[in-house]
């Protein structure tokens, strides 16, 4: 009896170690999928066409936000009177992007 005591004693040890070692390599595995997943949202070097077209919208329309923030956007040409409000900034940004992909389009069928 006094052997099996020593011999669970010792299985016990061995099983406390197990999942110490478990739990280290599980939080191991953790910040290797955060890793990977951060890595995979970052840049997809096979972009399709119409991605982009639309991220280059969003850089149109966060740059002319960024004026209207600094109180740079003038209505119209920069002669024009300051843009005072949000709605107006969002409208000229939209306004923008949409040029731009006309603009675009007339390119491409000159060439």
């Amino acid at each position: 009896m006094a052997k099996s005591k020593k011999s669970n004693n010792k299985v016990i040890k061995h099983l406390k170690g197990d999942i110490k070692m478990f739990k280290h390599e599980a939080g191991e595995d953790r910040e290797l999928i955060k890793s990977l997943s951060k890595k995979a949202k970052k840049k997809d070097p096979k972009k399709k066409d119409h991605e982009k077209k639309e991220s280059a919208k969003e850089e149109k329309i966060e740059r002319v936000m960024r004026e209207y923030k600094e109180g740079k956007l003038h209505s119209g040409s920069k002669k024009g009177p300051k843009v005072q409000k949000r709605n107006q900034a969002v409208a000229i940004a939209l306004s923008e992007a949409k040029k731009m992909k006309k603009r675009k389009k007339s390119g491409k069928k000159q060439k």
